[in-house]
């Protein structure tokens, strides 16, 4: 059976974030093309996941370039470490993702970055090759669902947005493909045309979902 995980950045809740809602839209009409694919949800912002801190960075580089063993590690580094692979681990099971985040001060919620660095794993979801790096989480596919209160593309803000391109950015680096993102902005500016906004990003999300769902992806032995 194929899976997608639908992995949400945003603390509102589905009711106030408009970005939630166009996510929800999004994954009915995925369900409706896709209805034998397994969906699992992930929200950020209570997901227990390990932190990049003094510990992680301390465990990673014992493990990865002094030879030490998992059993040489400090038990609170190990207990980090393992949490870190368990999220890696399971990540890789997944066929689909889905992103939703909103856009906060030109970025992403740093929830986002923190959940990803979980990911840059060598020899599990990247590996070092004469030519460079080499993602390994290739016949995968993902696309972002963002949310933007100003008016960025298009504009001379629109290279300030570094949100939606860190994230094509470290996905494109795993071996991951990623569909164009579907983009709601103007929100703050055009407070009157909030609905009509809204209106056109769930339809976008829904023809995304159409799109995403046609794609082939092989079948796990």
């Amino acid at each position: 059976m194929k899976k997608l995980l639908y992995i949400t950045a945003n603390p509102k809740g589905l009711e106030k974030s408009k970005g939630l809602q166009i996510g929800e839209s999004f994954l009915d009409a995925f369900r409706e093309e896709s209805p034998d694919v397994e969906i699992k949800k992930f929200d950020l912002f209570t997901l227990d996941f390990a932190q990049m801190d003094a510990d992680l960075v301390s465990a990673r580089g014992k493990l990865a370039g002094y030879g030490y063993t998992l059993d040489q590690l400090s038990e609170v580094e190990r207990e980090k470490i393992v949490k870190m692979h368990a999220l890696a681990d399971e990540f890789i099971t997944y066929d689909y993702f889905v992103f939703v985040s909103p856009m906060w001060n030109l970025s992403s919620p740093a929830v986002l970055k923190a959940f990803l660095d979980n990911l840059f794993i060598s020899g599990k979801t990247f590996e070092h090759t004469p030519t460079g790096p080499k993602g390994l989480l290739s016949n995968k596919k993902a696309i972002h669902i963002q949310t933007r209160g100003g008016q960025y593309t298009g504009t001379p803000m629109q290279e300030m947005e570094s949100g939606d391109r860190y994230l094509k950015i470290a996905l494109h680096f795993l071996g991951i493909e990623v569909l164009d993102t579907v983009i709601a902005e103007g929100f703050d500016l055009n407070p009157q045309k909030v609905p009509e906004i809204l209106a056109m990003a769930k339809e976008k999300a829904k023809a995304a979902a159409k799109e995403l769902a046609k794609y082939p992806i092989a079948v796990r032995l």
